[in-house]
């Protein structure tokens, strides 16, 4: 076999090797454009991230996780039906006249909004008491303020054991407050993207609050915060001026 023919042969047998080797270094190419383009599979966090932008805050949730940290227990008192709110308005300025602010930490009654029917016919959003003649209140159990809580004017006493009362699990507190939060919740909500109407109150000009525990009692705004839209007022409580913050919708001119 001459020179000639053996070269051809080596070629031919390494045809092969160099088609294979091709192919790689084509397929390499590829991967690397690929990679400068952005066209690679996505990771596992990529793919993650939009249902971490999507995720939504539950009000209920998030005032459970509070709740959860806060001192003291909740205890049930029964009061006067429809003197609820203010039997929350007596017990709060007990609290401080007492100087029993150690124990006695916070009072709320469980409220609903409703939609009701005007007498023009006219739909109205109305904060009602969800559960008439019952209060709830946080608190650290003893004598004292247990006393604080039963001595309150229109308080009949606690639900359960007139002495050694059981507080609530914190589910029950939950399901009883609830409502009101999601309220709240839907309030601020609108409020944000609602423009109020111009309402322009006066140091000195008496008003009527429509709203809360002093419902339809008469007040003096002792100072007033546009941008806040919140007015300070002066109120009767037990034959004593006690000053009160509000929001500009939650009182009514004098005429």
């Amino acid at each position: 076999m001459d020179q000639e023919s053996t070269e051809e042969k080596l070629v031919d047998e390494q045809a092969p090797e160099v088609a294979s080797e091709a192919v790689e270094e084509s397929a390499l190419e590829e991967v690397a454009d690929k990679a400068k383009t952005g066209e690679e599979a996505p990771s596992a966090e990529a793919t993650s991230a939009p249902s971490e932008e999507l995720e939504v805050v539950d009000p209920i949730e998030a005032k459970r996780e509070e709740l959860s940290y806060l001192p003291g227990d909740w205890y049930v008192i029964h009061s006067y039906s429809g003197h609820e709110r203010r039997v929350k308005a007596n017990l709060e300025q007990r609290v401080v006249s007492q100087n029993a602010e150690d124990w006695i930490y916070q009072v709320e009654v469980p409220m609903e909004t409703v939609t009701e029917l005007t007498k023009a016919g006219k739909k109205k959003q109305v904060d009602r008491v969800r559960i008439p003649g019952y209060v709830l209140v946080r608190m650290e159990m003893n004598e004292k303020s247990w006393r604080v809580v039963k001595e309150t004017p229109a308080v009949t006493g606690f639900v359960g054991d007139a002495r050694d009362p059981v507080p609530l699990y914190l589910d029950e507190v939950v399901n009883m407050l609830a409502p009101m939060w999601v309220s709240k919740a839907q309030q601020q909500e609108t409020a944000e993207v609602v423009t109020a109407p111009a309402i322009t109150f006066e140091v000195g000009e008496s008003v009527t609050v429509k709203d809360g525990p002093f419902e339809n009692m008469p007040a003096t705004v002792s100072g007033v915060f546009p941008e806040q839209r919140k007015l300070t007022l002066s109120i009767m409580i037990f034959e004593r001026e006690t000053p009160i913050e509000l929001n500009f919708d939650q009182v009514e001119k004098i005429d």
